[in-house]
Order: C-alpha cells, then sequence, then structure tokens
C-alpha cells in the first residue's frame, strides 16, 4: 500500500495499518447498508409496515458511515475502495444468508444475528486502532453506538 502522505504525529507504519483496518470496516458498512435494503424489500407479516419502515432511516446511518470510514481513510493519505468487488475481497465475517420473501421475525432475528458480528468486528477494529490512532477508533467507537442503538430496537421487536 503506498499512501498519499500522513497525518502529523502518526508514522507511516501505523497510518498504513489503520488504513487497512478501516477499509475492513468501509466494506462491511457498504455491505450492511445493502443487507438492510435487501430486508425492507422482502420482509413480510405481521409489523411489516413499522419494520419497513424502521429499515431505512438505519441504511442511511450505515452509508453515513461508510462515508466517514472512507473520508478518515483519505485523511490518513489512503485510497478508500468503495467498489462491489472490495466488499467481496475485504470480507472477514460471515455472509447474511436469508433471502426472499421472509416473515419479519426472520428478518429481525437474522439482522440481530449480523449485527452481534458487525459489533463485535467494530469493537475488534476499536482495540486495533487504539494502539495505532486514537481519532480512528473514536470514528468507529460512534458507530458501535449507533449499531448497538439500531440492536436494541431489533431486539424490542422480537423480545
Amino acid at each position: 500500500m503506498t499512501l498519499a502522505f500522513t497525518v502529523p504525529g502518526l508514522t507511516e507504519a501505523a497510518s498504513e495499518k489503520a488504513v487497512s483496518i478501516l477499509q475492513n470496516r468501509l466494506s462491511q458498512e457498504q455491505e450492511a447498508a445493502l443487507v438492510l435494503k435487501h430486508a425492507h424489500w422482502n420482509v413480510t407479516g405481521p409489523n411489516f409496515i413499522a419494520v419497513h419502515e424502521m429499515l431505512d432511516p438505519q441504511v442511511e446511518v450505515v452509508l453515513a458511515q461508510a462515508d466517514e470510514t472512507a473520508e478518515r481513510i483519505a485523511t490518513l493519505g489512503g485510497t478508500p475502495d468503495g467498489r462491489p468487488e472490495a466488499i467481496v475481497r475485504n470480507r472477514t465475517w460471515k455472509d447474511f444468508d436469508l433471502s426472499g420473501r421472509q416473515s419479519t421475525t426472520d428478518y429481525i432475528n437474522a439482522l440481530i444475528e449480523y449485527y452481534d458480528a458487525f459489533i463485535a468486528d467494530d469493537r475488534k477494529a476499536i482495540a486495533e486502532l487504539d494502539e495505532l490512532d486514537l481519532v480512528s477508533s473514536n470514528i468507529i467507537q460512534d458507530h458501535v453506538q449507533e449499531l448497538e442503538k439500531f440492536q436494541w430496537f431489533l431486539r424490542s421487536h422480537v423480545a
């Protein structure tokens, strides 16, 4: 990886590692928006409209997170990769495997499981970034706070 520059106070090695971690987070954030939109289009049954309408704002949240992550990558001198093949190449997490028209309960439970892994991956990134770049770590911490809040919304539907 070649950085265009480094920010003051960070070594090139720390910047490169932070960019790599952030690129992985960017790819999962982009995928999460696609997964949420897929669920939005395909939920059926009881509480359809509530779940359908709850998902769109979360799509916007994770897309905003992806934008913030991409901008941090650029700030660190890296080149954010937002192409579909980057999502596949950077995948270190399990696929979201629910497809087609399914009940709201099935989609909610699948999204809760997806968010379990998403949040755990972000927390792992935070621990790594704490050693490299506190600004990047703080960005991902803010993302986790939003993801955990949305997961609470999901859990409240099936409690």
